[in-house]
């Protein structure tokens, strides 16, 4: 939105007598049997929804903006009110940046699965997130608590597309050190998501639209061992202003930049404001000559707010007045059917190479920050209730990560030897040991795994 491990538990054994404890179980959780839509997969660099390739064609959705933060798919007016508008656009996707997670979302997510559409869901609120100025402390595991408390609420619904395990955080040169942070959090979503038994929820990133670095996080992302890796990469893009074209915009080049990325990409936000907005990026947007490397994009935004990218007017919890932008919009997507076939996507694809340190990345290697050692209690008993938008900050709440990554410090490993490393980087418990005479418990994983921010 415009204007947000390595683990090994190595307890030494205090007292002579250990007893091990057989494995336990980690059960298949109900996950994906809400909604009639297909749920989405990722297989190689698109989205697909059985066999069929899926492309986001979406709007960004926040009725009250970062400012008035307040979860729209708890509110059933709201949801009624919005439906239809969405309809009447006749997309498929929306992205919600801010949800309460100790609310019920059955209602309005039953609607938008009627209504044939997917959420793309940020897990970060204003006040759980993690802090681009002091990332290190704001890594801890009442943030994680929140985090996957998200991931529990909403990982029953087939129309979950996929979660955001950030947004934004890298926004400039100086904020580079904190990119460890956003991947160990996709790291750890990933590990949670697998632990707790629900299906291959798609995680990633939504970048900024910084010219100096974007490329540079894509490929840090991509980087390492798949249990680290994002599921796909999005970044917000606001270069085509109207009038302009596919190599007037630069939209080309960036085609051929990432034309070799393995993971699926595509627009977070998208639709400049500088002149008139006349949607011609659509028709390129889902045309040939980018389909073999995106996979759709987000309008910025439903409603309008300071910022004046709005597409509808709130007037009430019933009630919205269409802008021009909203008839506009409604146009190019009906003039611009759905792509056919598989749109030339890469089936197979390798990981990036982790970019090397530079004046505008701080970044060296692939280490991450290990997991904070209280949350790692979540992988078995799951994380509970959400604080929802009501909680204290987790900011400075908790316990941090008992590693810290420093800028420009984070190791310079090859890729394949950080690779095993940084899978390694957080073990998932599913082996206990019973308690020792010295009251000591030891958890240690079979599993090597991670993701998260």
């Amino acid at each position: 939105m415009k204007g947000v491990g390595a683990f090994i538990a190595a307890s030494a054994a205090l007292c002579a007598n250990t007893v091990l404890a057989t494995p336990t179980k980690v059960e298949k959780r109900a996950s994906g049997t809400r909604g009639n839509l297909p749920t989405v997969t990722v297989k190689g660099n698109a989205f697909f929804a059985g066999d069929d390739r899926f492309y986001i064609r979406g709007v960004d959705y926040q009725p009250g903006g970062a400012a008035n933060a307040a979860d729209p798919l708890a509110d059933r007016d709201v949801c009624e009110r919005d439906v239809e508008k969405f309809k009447e656009l006749g997309i498929n996707t929306v992205r919600i940046y801010t949800i309460d997670n100790s609310k019920d979302h059955d209602y309005c997510m039953g609607l938008l699965d009627e209504a044939g559409i997917y959420l793309a869901l940020d897990v970060n609120t204003p006040d759980y997130s993690i802090n681009r100025a002091d990332p290190h402390p704001s890594y801890n595991d009442v943030y994680l608590q929140s985090v996957f408390a998200t991931i529990d609420a909403f990982s029953k619904y087939n129309n979950l597309l996929l979660f955001f395990s950030a947004n934004e955080v890298v926004d400039s040169d100086n904020t580079t050190h904190c990119a460890p942070y956003v991947k160990a959090v996709t790291r750890d979503m990933k590990a949670y998501i697998k632990a707790r038994g629900y299906r291959n929820i798609p995680v990633g990133y939504s970048a900024a639209d910084v010219d100096a670095n974007r490329y540079e996080m894509a490929q840090y992302m991509n980087c390492g061992s798949d249990d680290v890796r994002s599921d796909f990469f999005a970044f917000n893009d606001y270069s085509w202003c109207d009038p302009s074209t596919f190599q007037q915009s630069g939209w080309d080049q960036k085609v051929r930049t990432y034309s070799n990325y393995s993971i699926p990409l595509f627009l977070s936000e998208y639709g400049c404001i500088t002149n008139t907005r006349q949607w011609k990026e659509i028709k390129t947007l889902y045309s040939d000559s980018m389909t073999g490397v995106y996979s759709g994009g987000l309008v910025y935004e439903y409603t309008e707010e300071e910022a004046g990218y709005g597409l509808v007017e709130v007037q009430s919890d019933t009630k919205v007045r269409e802008l021009e932008d909203f008839s506009t919009l409604k146009a190019a997507f009906k003039a611009t059917p759905e792509p056919r076939g598989d749109g030339g996507y890469r089936e197979n694809g390798r990981a990036s190479q982790c970019p090397p340190q530079s004046d505008t990345w701080d970044v060296s290697g692939s280490e991450l920050p290990e997991i904070p050692t209280p949350a790692k209690a979540f992988f078995q008993k799951g994380a509970g209730r959400g604080p929802g938008l009501s909680g204290d900050s987790s900011q400075y709440a908790g316990t941090p990560s008992d590693s810290e990554i420093s800028s420009g410090t984070s190791g310079g490993e090859s890729e394949s030897a950080t690779s095993t490393g940084a899978a390694a980087s957080l073990h998932i418990p599913e082996m206990s040991f019973a308690p020792l005479v010295c009251g000591f418990v030891v958890l240690f994983s079979s599993l090597f795994g991670a993701s998260l921010l």
